[in-house]
């Protein structure tokens, strides 16, 4: 059953979705253009949103941008978010919607770490424990963390440290698909596919990952399991602040 609204506070906070949306400071004319409503209509609502601080003006351009209390908001928003949190609660309905074990992995001091597991709904388990190290080019997280890290963090960890040509198109390319994937890499007959969790500064906090046999698990970026975990990754990411990609 829906919920009766204040028609007048839905129209007026388009304004606020376009200037979230464009991540900029707008003129009125583009602003109002953004939020499907005419300047002058536009207008009131700025001026209300401007005393309750939710938007400011800048004296010199006249353009208008997110105020002291959006920031206020954005930031203890982040704070009430905790990400291992938010992504564990996402775990049982991604292990049923892709048929295999899920796991939360982040950066440790050792490297990629599986902090969060939840078991494959099928007859077949995949041996994984909590405080798993992964490496980092042998298996998906650890590509993935290695894609999105800068080289200097991880490469102390990898243990063919040298550069290599090859691995960089590797990673390139999961940047480029959005997860990483691995077949009979760490185990013989396990594979695996995970994509990245961003926060609003664009850097990633963990990493959501799915495995299983080889013999019955496609982890090609267009298979199932791998639109599951992107869909959820960028949900996740979206509700830590980091720009949309869906």
């Amino acid at each position: 059953m829906s919920q009766r609204g204040i028609q007048s506070v839905e129209v007026g906070g388009r304004l606020l979705l376009a200037l979230a949306h464009e991540g900029r400071p707008m003129a009125l004319k583009d602003l109002a253009q953004a939020a499907d409503m005419s300047p002058p209509k536009a207008h009131p609502y700025l001026v209300s949103w401007g005393k309750l601080g939710l938007i400011s003006q800048d004296p010199g351009s006249g353009r208008y941008g997110l105020g002291p209390l959006a920031m206020q908001l954005g930031l203890i928003s982040l704070q009430q978010y905790d990400p291992i949190r938010l992504a564990s609660a996402r775990l049982p309905e991604l292990s049923a919607a892709t048929g295999q074990t899920v796991a939360i992995a982040v950066w440790g001091n050792r490297g990629p770490t599986i902090v969060r597991i939840e078991e494959s709904p099928a007859l077949v388990h995949i041996n994984m424990r909590h405080g798993s190290v992964m490496s980092v080019r042998g298996t998906a997280s650890g590509r993935l963390f290695a894609a999105h890290l800068p080289r200097a963090t991880w490469a102390a960890l990898d243990g063919e440290a040298r550069p290599d040509d090859e691995f960089e198109r590797e990673l390139a390319e999961v940047r480029r698909l959005g997860s990483s994937h691995a077949v009979d890499a760490a185990v013989p007959g396990v594979s695996a596919v995970a994509a990245p969790v961003f926060e609003g500064g664009g850097g990633i906090v963990l990493g959501l990952t799915a495995i299983g046999p080889t013999a019955s698990f496609d982890v090609s970026p267009a298979g199932e399991a791998g639109r599951a975990l992107r869909r959820c990754a960028a949900e996740l990411s979206a509700q830590l602040g980091a720009a949309s990609s869906l």
